[in-house]
């Protein structure tokens, strides 16, 4: 005991008159000399100086803080009928013995602490003794218990009864847990402000985390008028205080400016407060914000490392946005194999859109077997497809039709296709091209027509070519040159090369539509610009004759050169005869100019 005076050692012959002198030293300023004294009426057997040990060892004060050794003490005043170590014990086993959790002035049930290896049943066993003996506290405690702790632990009915007891003596966290509780089973419009008013009280009484889920009461109109204004307020306090989800909701108000004046950099910062204290929501957010841009200019790194956060908390669209990010190479290196990795992630979760897009990926041969093993994409898709899903069903359609992680098989892929186009376009179209191919059933060129119909009404490129080109050759059904003439426009529209070849096609002669080689001209031009080799090598035909145009044998060289490059191999004897054939010719110019 050195460090104590004569005082404080007379003081120390008793349990009694040590723990009085301690607490006239903690008074004082005096933790270190408190302390000794404390110890000394502790080991006496003095149930109140084992506290004072305990809390001591909890806030570092007087001693250095040591969680395990304030654990101890509270355990011998507990057992020895201490409510308030009690409640200390019921705390340390929800929090895994985290002393940062409790430092500085006492407990906090419903904080924003970490739960790792929280220990529900031990803080049970000293929750329920202090909360016999009175204990608002410890009554919060258990009402917290027996709504959040495991499954088989859990009572409504008893953790409301507990509620009700800290309430009924003020406590906020037992109008916050009593209020959480009514709110989740009010039916009329009676009981949910009930409810309210017990958030009320809470808030009040100074419980931030109170003051998050009252601005959701104002921000969804639960019980109250919708009040975007005070759900902002609400917000703000609960952001304040440190509750991640309150700083989130407070950065997302001020990015849309809702109940307030927007303020993006502000916003910012409120969501990037909440993202580093592990609010996935608010990391998502954040990736989101700088993917997209807009008041603040896109950032894919930063996207990247914020979506990488959320994802790894388990945020199943911000791991398909960080697939995404990978995928294409945007803020990251371009990694389909890392793409897959995220994309597996949140499909595990039951992220469809994720599902799609790993399939999409897998179909697509770009990732390396020996780092990605192709995960069970087909189950998932039959489940979904089972189930009545029609973007599973199509799916499910495309593992069988293409052999992705089942075996090959026409007839399945064209059933669950039939079914799936009752609704997806995608699927429309390829039960269609089916049915034209004969593939996985008996070939039928008019149902093809009727399915391809369907989904080129619907605007989708591919099927406007495909119908179009069965218009042109009189496949299921009479020739149309004009509405194949229309459909191929749509598509060249969207961008289709071989739509833009098609009409050059249909314009130089030949079908029923009047010849206007100029718009031939043009149509392969266009074709040949965006690389599809026929269409290179009729434009170098057109100028090397001269046709819509004057003859330009450089410019026919230089398109037919490219045809060879695309693989057309047709193009080299072209090339030959225009170097046998060579003379100075005009530049290209169309006739109308």
């Amino acid at each position: 005991m050195t460090g104590l005076n004569f005082k404080d050692r007379l003081a120390a012959r008793k349990p009694e008159s040590a723990y009085q002198r301690g607490q006239e030293l903690l008074k004082d300023g005096k933790p270190e000399r408190a302390f000794s004294l404390f110890v000394s009426a502790a080991e006496a057997g003095m149930k109140d100086a084992a506290y004072e040990v305990g809390t001591r060892y909890l806030r570092g004060e007087g001693t250095v803080q040591n969680t395990g050794e304030a654990a101890r003490w509270f355990l011998r005043a507990a057992e020895a009928g201490h409510v308030e170590s009690q409640c200390h014990l019921a705390n340390l086993h929800l929090y895994g013995l985290q002393g940062s959790v409790l430092g500085g002035g006492g407990t906090s049930l419903f904080s924003q602490a970490e739960r790792q290896g929280a220990d529900f049943e031990g803080a049970a066993l000293w929750a329920a003794k202090a909360a016999q003996a009175g204990s608002a506290e410890a009554q919060a405690i258990m009402g917290f218990v027996l709504t959040s702790g495991p499954v088989e632990m859990r009572d409504e009915a008893a953790a409301e009864h507990w509620y009700k007891q800290a309430a009924a003596q003020k406590s906020p966290q037992g109008h916050l847990g009593l209020g959480l509780i009514m709110m989740r089973r009010a039916e009329t419009g009676e009981a949910t402000v009930a409810a309210v008013n017990e958030l009320k009280l809470a808030a009040t009484a100074g419980m931030p985390l109170a003051h998050y889920y009252l601005g959701l009461v104002y921000e969804k109109a639960i019980g109250v008028y919708a009040d975007f204004a005070a759900a902002a307020e609400h917000y703000r306090i609960a952001a304040a205080a440190g509750v991640s989800m309150g700083q989130a909701k407070y950065g997302l108000f001020l990015l849309e400016g809702r109940g307030l004046k927007a303020n993006t950099l502000e916003g910012e910062t409120w969501l990037r407060r909440a993202a580093l204290a592990g609010d996935p929501e608010a990391a998502a957010l954040l990736g989101d914000m700088y993917a997209r841009g807009g008041a603040l200019p896109p950032n894919y790194a930063e996207a990247a490392m914020w979506f990488r956060k959320a994802a790894d908390a388990g945020h199943a669209s911000a791991a398909r946005a960080l697939g995404m990010l990978y995928l294409t190479g945007a803020g990251t290196v371009r990694d389909p194999d890392e793409a897959a990795l995220w994309f597996t992630r949140a499909a595990e979760t039951g992220d469809k859109v994720a599902q799609a897009d790993l399939a999409t990926l897998l179909l697509s041969g770009a990732t390396d077997a020996k780092l990605t093993a192709p995960p069970p994409v087909h189950e998932w898709f039959e489940s979904a497809a089972e189930a009545g899903d029609l973007v599973g069903a199509y799916n499910y359609a495309v593992c069988l039709a293409e052999g992705v992680g089942v075996p090959r098989n026409d007839e399945r892929a064209a059933f669950w296709l039939k079914r799936a186009a009752e609704g997806v376009v995608n699927a429309q179209y390829w039960y269609g091209r089916m049915a034209l191919e004969g593939r996985g059933m008996a070939q039928d060129e008019e149902a093809a027509r009727v399915w391809l119909g369907h989904a080129a009404d619907a605007g989708f490129t591919d099927a406007l070519v495909a119908l179009a080109e069965m218009l042109v050759n009189g496949r299921g059904g009479p020739r149309d040159h004009e509405g194949a003439r229309s459909l191929f426009e749509r598509a060249a529209k969207n961008g289709h090369s071989g739509a833009m070849f098609a009409l050059g096609a249909l314009h130089g002669g030949g079908h029923d539509i009047p010849t206007d080689r100029a718009a031939a001209l043009g149509w392969f031009r266009a074709a040949a610009e965006l690389g599809h080799p026929m269409a290179a090598l009729m434009l170098g035909r057109y100028l090397r004759r001269g046709l819509a145009c004057e003859p330009d044998a450089d410019a026919a060289r230089r398109w037919f050169t490219k045809a060879v490059e695309l693989g057309l191999t047709d193009a080299s004897g072209d090339l030959a005869e225009l170097d046998r054939t060579a003379t100075n010719t005009m530049p290209c110019r169309a006739a109308s100019d």
